[in-house]
């Protein structure tokens, strides 16, 4: 079972704390892909969502998606130093809620994948149970061409 610990996670992807949303990867293959986060009471986001109740922001959730897809899609394609983008999210649910103490377990199945974009589905489980899901579009470019 392939894993990448997050030292080649952060040379993957440009993201850091504390927008990382991803650990480590337990698994992957040429179409699969699954991740873990750890939630701890010291997430940024915490402070104000909700400080009585702390909740993981739905958003966050998808981008701890859009980065495991992220790490799947640029493990498999040919661009030099490549990046990824969102270009769409669509049939986004979110079944319960998650937050301290709580391990994710992030998962992104490869739909289709061309020469710049690719599709793909996601889902984030707690132990068993199905917390969220969507299926996820972005685009792929090389860092060199980001024009902002």
């Amino acid at each position: 079972m392939p894993e990448i610990r997050i030292e080649e996670i952060l040379e993957r992807i440009p993201h850091r704390y504390p927008m990382i949303m991803v650990d480590r990867v337990i698994d992957y293959d040429e179409t699969h892909i699954v991740a873990i986060k750890n939630l701890t009471i010291n997430e940024p986001f915490f402070q104000g969502h909700f400080p009585d109740q702390p909740v993981m922001p739905g958003v966050l959730q998808l981008e701890a998606m859009a980065q495991a897809g992220g790490i799947l899609i640029i493990k498999n394609c040919d661009i030099k130093e490549p990046a990824t983008y969102f270009m769409s999210i669509d049939k986004a649910k979110f079944r319960k809620m998650v937050g301290p103490g709580d391990q994710l377990r992030i998962e992104a199945h490869l739909v289709r994948m061309k020469s710049k974009t690719a599709r793909f589905k996601a889902t984030i489980h707690v132990g068993d149970e199905l917390i969220s899901e969507a299926e996820l579009m972005c685009m792929i470019v090389s860092r060199d061409e980001v024009e902002r």
